[in-house]
């Protein structure tokens, strides 16, 4: 009789439980994972996990599960946690509800592993300090942007170090070495590593800094040894101690960190929230209960949590500064009735994916940026959707429409705007699109039907381009240029429309102390004279879709005041144009499909 195989569940497949994964499966584990994003896990059941750069190997999987239940109801043996910290909630009931399974906490910081000990009891708790490090580059693959072996594990209960012995066979029978531990020395291991994760990972989101970048400058590796020093002096007050060389080699290793993000720092810019708690948090906590001083710390978890509340607090519309926007709904559907039909729509900045089912509900929307690099991501993304969704037909639009063959038909963004835009908000009108590249004004009778439209394309001048490299160099965070600007009354604008004279104007203005209020507010006005100029009918509505008013809603004020009217902002402005491709996919399918058995192939309708 053949020995059973040991099963592992792994919940959180971010790059850490991806490589994991994929190296239990090689050691001939039965692998059960989990991971809440359909598209992730979707892509994962068609092609794999795939691991490229400092580690390169593939594995496929039976057992996916979209919920942390689903897969505890399965029993594994032994089950990893590589869930961010602040996702450990989300499971922690059905967790305390498991009475068979080993657990084990794949995680970053000091104490993580105390919120499933305080559940299950340390006779079922193990801890493994991870010495590698990744990012997704597609839904299913994981760049493993390296690996410093060994990492280490070890049982809390050391009557269960046999478990800690048993899984680091296991990852060494497949070269990720890990070494089996005592519960005495997991916390020096476990301090070595948050100190080494404290030390740059605020720092680079708060920066904005690679590691290579914040590891290049005199300056900020001085603040990267203090914040060490102020760790270890803590550290030692806990009983641990490092050799006499550990801050020196500690430089060296943040050195060979790469031009990649740490994950704290990654999630700070993407406006999620972060584990500073556990990292320079617990340093900070620590230091208290031996009353030291550790005031670099302390202002890195200040700054992470203030920056971290601004980013919550911005997306939160506020009336004062974005005014009424419209009551339109374009709430996600979760079951699809009928057949699926998809739009996307192909911007010069952003790639937006918008699938409806029979009745014109959205059931899906996505949106990915508009780069070479992402040309795999948007074929994963394909592939999921009609994974995840019965899509009968799909249109493609925008600038990169003609080089999407994936698309069973392409429109111009011009028929596409007023389309999605008039199943929105019925009767005559003008649709104002700000997009990456180009300002179009698009004329709607009261039909819906496009009776004409203007185009500022022969220049960046006014778009979503001109607006990301004038707010560069002026110093002005996109997400705050809103609210600086309606709290200035400045009024005077910008001179030139041209994109490198605009800069260094703006840096005139800079160097004659102009307030950054001010700064943001001349912005926005030379954008709404830009728009003012061009054609548009002040007898009828004004509808603005497109990314620029959604992250910009200060636009809409000023535009008010230039039309001398209420301007809409539909919901989701930015997939208005996919929105309204789905809805041509939906009416233009049966037709296709008509010519096309009657030997038509024109793929291009006006």
């Amino acid at each position: 009789m053949s020995e059973k195989k040991i099963r592992i569940g792994i919940i959180g497949l971010g790059p850490v439980g991806m490589i994991l994964a994929v190296h239990f499966r090689e050691a001939g584990c039965d692998v059960l994972i989990c991971d809440n994003d359909k598209i992730k896990t979707n892509q994962i059941k068609n092609e794999g996990i795939l691991l490229e750069n400092a580690i390169q190997k593939k594995a496929k999987f039976e057992n996916i599960y979209f919920s942390g239940a689903e897969l505890l109801q399965k029993n594994p043996d032994y089950i990893f946690i590589s869930l961010k910290t602040y996702q450990v909630e989300s499971v922690l009931k059905e967790i305390s509800e498991n009475n068979t399974s080993f657990f084990i906490s794949a995680q970053n910081g000091i104490d993580v592993e105390n919120m499933l000990s305080e559940k299950l009891g340390e006779s079922r708790i193990a801890r493994m300090v991870i010495n590698f490090a990744g990012n997704l580059s597609a839904p299913n693959t994981a760049k493993v942007t390296f690996f410093n072996p060994p990492n280490y594990i070890a049982s809390l209960d050391e009557r269960k170090k046999n478990v800690a012995d048993k899984i680091s066979s296991l990852l060494n029978s497949v070269q990720l070495q890990t070494e089996s531990i005592s519960s005495f020395e997991l916390a020096k291991r476990t301090w070595e590593k948050t100190i080494l994760n404290a030390s740059l990972s605020a720092l680079c989101g708060i920066g904005r800094f690679t590691m290579a970048e914040a590891m290049a400058f005199p300056d900020t590796i001085e603040l990267v040894e203090q914040i060490i020093e102020e760790a270890v002096e803590v550290a030692e007050a806990e009983k641990i101690r490092f050799p006499d060389d550990f801050i020196r080699n500690c430089l060296r290793y943040l050195k060979k960190g790469g031009n990649h993000y740490p994950s704290l720092a990654g999630d700070l810019m993407n406006n999620r929230e972060t584990e500073i708690d556990y990292l320079n948090g617990k340093i900070v906590e620590y230091g208290r209960k031996h009353y030291i001083r550790t005031p670099l710390n302390l202002s890195m978890v200040n700054m992470v949590k203030a920056m971290t509340q601004k980013n919550l607090l911005s997306q939160v519309s506020s009336p004062a500064i974005t005014g009424q926007k419209s009551k339109l709904n374009l709430k996600t559907q979760k079951s699809p009735k009928g057949n699926c039909f998809m739009g996307i729509d192909l911007g010069s900045a952003y790639t937006k994916f918008t699938v409806i089912d029979e009745d014109k509900n959205i059931v899906f929307r996505y949106i990915l940026k508009t780069l070479n690099k992402d040309k795999v991501a948007a074929k994963h993304i394909i592939n999921a959707i009609h994974g995840e969704f019965p899509v009968k037909f799909s249109c493609a639009t925008g600038y990169g429409r003609k080089n999407f063959p994936d698309a069973d038909i392409v429109k111009t963004e011009i028929n596409c705007a007023a389309e999605g835009a008039n199943e929105l908000l019925h009767g005559e009108k003008n649709i104002l699109d700000i997009g990456g590249e180009d300002i179009k004004v698009i004329r709607c009778d009261k039909q819906g039907r496009v009776e004409n439209f203007y185009l500022n394309d022969k220049c960046a001048a006014g778009t979503g381009a001109f607006l990301t490299e004038i707010a560069e160099r002026a110093g002005l965070d996109i997400k705050e240029m809103s609210r600086l600007a309606s709290q200035s009354e400045y009024k005077q604008e910008l001179n030139s429309f041209c994109t490198v004279f605009a800069k260094t104007e703006i840096m005139k203005w800079i160097f004659d102390g102009v307030p950054i209020d001010n700064l943001a507010k001349g912005i926005y006005l030379s954008i709404g004279n830009r728009v003012a100029k061009m054609r548009i009918d002040p007898s009828v509505p004004v509808v603005m879709i497109g990314g620029v008013i959604a992250h910009h809603p200060f636009l809409k004020t000023l535009l008010e005041e230039k039309f001398h009217q209420k301007v809409v902002v539909l919901e989701e402005p930015q997939y208005v144009v996919s929105y309204g491709a789905a809805l041509i996919a939906k009416t233009q399918s049966v037709s296709f499909i008509k010519q096309t058995e009657q030997g038509k192939s024109s793929t291009e309708f006006v």
